[in-house]
């Protein structure tokens, strides 16, 4: 089944934090606004606003993310797929993010315009005109 998805883009400027596997959760990164910690054995990623990231925090800026417009059940498959597919095909790297209801696929500023493009051949929509 191919999924037609609206998305939304989010205001937040963002960058995803390298942090040891043993650090925790710092109060810069929290607050109103985007904020997703991962944490494995090996390590720990951190994605939040850019403006909140002190200067000696490993971390790669220039993200913003796009919000498909969810929720999704869980027994709901290929969305993620649907998404991700036109924009691999038109060579724009993500860093992917899901939550209980929706998914978030994050992607450099500078690539907005093509994954627009991507995505709008693919049959997905810009859910509101939204500019940044």
């Amino acid at each position: 089944m191919r999924h037609k998805l609206k998305y939304r883009i989010l205001p937040e400027r963002l960058a995803v934090c390298q942090l040891p596997p043993s650090a925790r959760v710092s109060e810069w990164s929290l607050g109103h606004g985007f904020c997703c910690v991962t944490r494995t054995a090996d390590e720990f990623s951190l994605v939040c606003e850019e403006n909140r990231i002190p200067a000696d925090v490993p971390s790669e800026r220039g993200w913003i993310a796009l919000k498909l417009e969810g929720p999704f059940p869980f027994s709901m498959t290929g969305v993620l797929a649907s998404f991700l597919n036109p924009l691999a095909a038109a060579l724009v790297p993500i860093f992917a993010v899901s939550t209980f209801d929706t998914d978030y696929v994050l992607l450099k500023r500078e690539r907005l315009e093509a994954a627009q493009s991507a995505l709008s051949k693919a049959g997905h929509a810009l859910a509101s005109s939204e500019s940044l």
